[in-house]
């Protein structure tokens, strides 16, 4: 990658949002290094851009990665400080009826670092920073959604679904992260390509690399809004169920990945691990961006509750569990169209930073084991974000 004396930023061509940056040479290729000036370039860019891409760091260590993680949020400690940072999805993300339990381990020397992929990696490959081999899962919409493709679409048409379009956050607890860094170490050459099934009877299009992971701006997604709508989202509060993940681990998504299917398959709350009515989340709809000032359309639609919407009168209507969800649907569905989403093909050692306040995102893609049909489709990545210490806002 070619060398500069200061950080640069070049937005991605024929792409909805997103930017790539070249960093200065003195930063020795780790973002960490980067001085208060710089940094904040890149503060500023991640919440224009939303999705920033720097190439070729594959030897960013873990240490750098939470640290660099960590300088994205004031409300933190300083970076040297190693108190008081929580893994953004908290011990909850190993629960065994989690529906994240399969997503990958933690890196032993930086917990807050999670190593994710596909297939088996020895302990001296690089990128296994554990000592010991470890076996990696990709998330497949065919676990978790509840009309799955079947084998022939997948095998024979290269047919995907978005696996889950959400915000990273335990959502119960601990308060969302600022943002997300995901570092691409082993990434399978992006030669086959895939095609997203909206299964919906849009017609709706969307061919992308294998594996590809998927954005959408809640910025332009509040701009799609009619009036109407953005005042609903304005003055809509989102209840997250407790212990949102196991919550919903016995229900089925949605084919376009955005909410659950109401069967009424959820588990009752007195099955659910011990929680507290204090602990339980409770969002804007809209979150404010702190360098833009624009309103983004934030919520995850898997893990929502309740919608709490405050009336012209002062009174509060509230819409329960179904009703809910298909309101939130009604209100995404326009922003995941294709030419709406960021479907960011991956280069090994692509370093991702995405304003996790600011967007929405998805896994696609299934992959094989090592040596089906002749290929090595293993894939290897460390992820870093920290639960903030305060709740996002909106400012009307």
């Amino acid at each position: 990658m070619h060398q500069t004396d200061t950080l640069q930023i070049t937005p991605l061509v024929k792409k909805p949002f997103g930017c790539s940056v070249t960093l200065p040479e003195y930063a020795n290729m780790d973002p960490a290094n980067l001085i208060e000036d710089d940094f904040q370039q890149l503060f500023e860019a991640v919440h224009k851009y939303l999705v920033v891409i720097i190439p070729e760091q594959e030897k960013l260590s873990p240490k750098s990665q939470y640290l660099l993680t960590k300088r994205f949020d004031p409300t933190l400690p300083e970076p040297k400080e190693e108190s008081g940072a929580n893994y953004g999805h908290g011990k909850e993300f190993r629960h065994a009826q989690s529906v994240l339990r399969k997503d990958g381990c933690s890196v032993k020397s930086q917990p807050q670092v999670q190593i994710l992929g596909q297939g088996v990696f020895k302990a001296d490959e690089p990128g296994n920073e554990n000592g010991e081999d470890i076996s990696l899962t990709h998330p497949s919409h065919t676990t978790f959604h509840h009309t799955p493709l079947t084998e022939d679409e997948i095998k024979k048409e290269h047919k995907t679904r978005f696996y889950r379009w959400h915000i990273d956050s335990a959502l119960y607890d601990l308060s969302p992260p600022v943002v997300t860094t995901l570092l691409g170490i082993k990434v399978p050459p992006s030669t086959q390509t895939q095609t997203i099934d909206y299964a919906d009877g849009s017609g709706d299009v969307l061919e992308l690399t294998q594996g590809a992971t998927c954005f959408v701006s809640g910025a332009q997604a509040f701009k799609n809004l009619s009036e109407e709508d953005k005042e609903f989202a304005l003055t809509t509060t989102v209840e997250y169920a407790p212990h949102p993940y196991i919550f919903i681990s016995p229900a089925g998504a949605t084919s376009d990945g955005l909410t659950m299917v109401s069967e009424g398959k959820e588990l009752p709350f007195d099955q659910l691990p011990e929680w507290e009515e204090s602990k339980v989340k409770k969002l804007p709809m809209v979150w404010t961006n702190p360098v833009t000032k624009e309103h983004h359309l934030q919520l995850h639609g898997c893990c929502l509750y309740k919608l709490h919407t405050k009336q012209s009168d002062g009174s509060v209507k509230t819409l329960d569990l179904e009703d809910a969800r298909k309101k939130a649907h009604s209100l995404m569905r326009p922003s995941i169209s294709p030419d709406q989403v960021l479907a960011h093909s991956w280069n090994q050692g692509d370093l991702v930073i995405f304003y996790n306040r600011g967007l929405w995102h998805s896994v696609t893609g299934e992959f094989k084991g090592v040596g089906q049909d002749g290929g090595d489709e293993r894939r290897l990545m460390h992820q870093c974000n920290i639960a903030s210490n305060h709740d996002p806002t909106t400012i009307q």
